[in-house]
């Protein structure tokens, strides 16, 4: 049972929570998801089973998109709904072309330090946990890549808009970061992820489906394949020989593909290898000192 389900994540559960419903529903014991969503958040999940979870780390690397509810006038001590509220400003005087501008600035490299309320880590501990104590840590800023950012929606004291990021950003400091910027507060006030690599929320299944789908033998049908991920990579199909040297780790030539420099030739210097009846081998990273591809995931 190996590979990738689109979960649409309900609200009010975690991504962890997710996972245990869907190891427990498939009575599969590797079972991880990429990408977590914050309790409040909906939307798509990638949960990975079996050999699948593997290839987490290249999903991760796909670019997301969101849709996200503001409410400004209100600031709550963790950007989203969930927190508790600290200060109320006037929001009745933001007009759409403040709006706009304020927007702007959300586009190419930005710069953001993560929220206390994250599940990023400081010696060992959750940050989240951390600021339900009331403490707070210096955290360093981070460059974060915003694809596109357009508003869908503007109705004072609410706005939505649909946001396309890299991995790493977080859509509640753009909330706040635009309160500040309009002098009135802001915080996240629900978010929905629209899509994450190949895989969209038109697209997804609730839990329940799941469930249905797995009672009635058609979980098959609804696993994405290991390689679905990683389809922006060159593909390149290994002959014998080189399929046996793959699959024992050892290193393969160069020449393997004809262009300059190699790492030009995919995505970070990647390959997709197969063998010649098509069956998904792994993945290729080229060595640029000893010019050599070299297995980085290797698939029985």
């Amino acid at each position: 049972m190996d590979g990738i389900l689109n979960i649409n994540k309900p609200a009010g559960e975690t991504s962890f929570g997710v996972v245990a419903a869907v190891r427990r529903i498939c009575h599969e014991r590797r079972v991880g998801h990429a990408g977590t969503l914050d309790p409040l958040a909906t939307g798509v999940l990638p949960v990975c089973l079996g050999k699948a979870t593997r290839v987490a780390e290249y999903l991760m690397e796909h670019p997301k998109q969101y849709r996200a509810t503001i409410e400004f006038g209100i600031t709550t001590d963790s950007g989203d709904a969930d927190g508790r509220i600290l200060a109320q400003g006037d929001a009745t005087r933001i007009q759409v072309e403040a709006l706009h501008a304020a927007l702007s600035a959300f586009h190419g490299q930005i710069e953001q330090t993560p929220p206390m309320f994250s599940a990023l880590k400081h010696r060992g501990q959750p940050l989240y946990e951390l600021a339900r104590a009331g403490i707070t840590v210096e955290r360093s800023s981070r460059t974060v890549q915003i694809y596109d950012l357009r508003l869908v929606s503007w109705e004072g004291p609410v706005l939505v808009i649909e946001v396309t990021c890299s991995r790493g950003t977080y859509i509640r400091t753009i909330a706040e970061d635009l309160g500040k910027a309009l002098g009135c507060g802001a915080y996240l006030k629900h978010l929905c992820r629209l899509e994450y690599g190949p895989f969209s929320v038109e697209n997804s299944l609730s839990l329940a489906q799941l469930e249905s789908t797995v009672v009635d033998g058609g979980l098959p049908g609804v696993l994405h394949s290991l390689d679905s991920v990683l389809m922006h990579l060159l593909a390149i199909d290994l002959n014998a020989e080189f399929e046996d040297s793959m699959r024992h780790g050892r290193p393969l030539p160069q020449q393997l593909v004809e262009s300059e420099p190699p790492v030009g030739a995919s995505e970070k210097g990647r390959l997709r290898a197969y063998n010649l009846d098509g069956c998904f081998l792994g993945v290729l990273r080229f060595n640029s000192e000893k010019h050599e591809w070299q297995p980085e995931k290797v698939f029985s």
